[in-house]
């Protein structure tokens, strides 16, 4: 239930995080945009504990926001399930912003550009015309966000470690029985995330399958 409640929690964020930076960058040309969005997609090619050593760096008791937060808030990043949360949605965010990015950059530009000529706000154009044509994209990155968030382990271990009740989720679990010789738990949870992630890749598959199907019979 942890891991759920982690991997949720970080999908809604990198949802709506996603969404509006790629949004934002699609339509927009700046100067210093490709290195933005080299950093978005740095995760990607660092390895875990890279992440989570950066993380640390930053939001350790004595870290550029961990101690703000601690001193002006007393609360705590490390060791925290709220850890796990922010190791989730950094490694999780590639993702969808690739997925969301990819959606946008698909669009056709002149259904909106109509839409705006008729008086329609950007708001407006956004929820009725790019959000639902770049949806299928967008869905693929929500799925894929939520199943990179459920089985992180390298960033959550550095940042918010191993704390029973409190951060140990799946991967961990299984990383610290194996550790400890109990192998057939460590298999229980090997076969439970992965019935997870095999169901929600099964899932999204069927769902691009269907609904290229009904694109394609829809221009014959």
């Amino acid at each position: 239930m942890l891991s759920l409640k982690i991997a949720g929690i970080s999908t809604v964020i990198v949802f709506i995080t996603g969404v509006f930076f790629a949004h934002l960058f699609s339509r927009k040309q700046f100067f210093g945009k490709s290195i933005i969005e080299s950093l978005f997609l740095l995760p990607l090619v660092l390895p875990p504990t890279v992440v989570g050593f950066g993380l640390l760096i930053l939001f350790g008791k004595k870290g550029w926001i961990g101690s703000w937060l601690l001193e002006w808030f007393d609360v705590q990043i490390v060791f925290t399930w709220i850890g796990a949360v922010i190791a989730s949605i950094v490694v999780s965010f590639p993702l969808m912003y690739q997925s969301a990015s990819a959606a946008f950059d698909s669009l056709d530009s002149r259904m909106e550009n109509a839409a705006r000529t008729m008086g329609a706000s950007e708001w407006k154009v956004f929820r009725t015309i790019t959000f639902p044509l770049a949806w299928p994209g967008l869905l693929a990155g929500l799925v894929l966000s939520f199943a990179r968030g459920l089985g992180e382990f390298g960033a959550t271990l550095m940042l918010a470690g191993y704390i029973p009740g409190k951060t140990d989720t799946i991967p961990m679990a299984i990383y610290f029985a194996v550790e400890s010789g109990q192998t057939e738990k460590a298999a229980f949870w090997v076969v439970i995330i992965v019935a997870l992630g095999f169901s929600t890749i099964m899932w999204l598959n069927w769902w691009s399958r269907r609904n290229m199907q009904r694109y394609k019979n829809g221009h014959t």
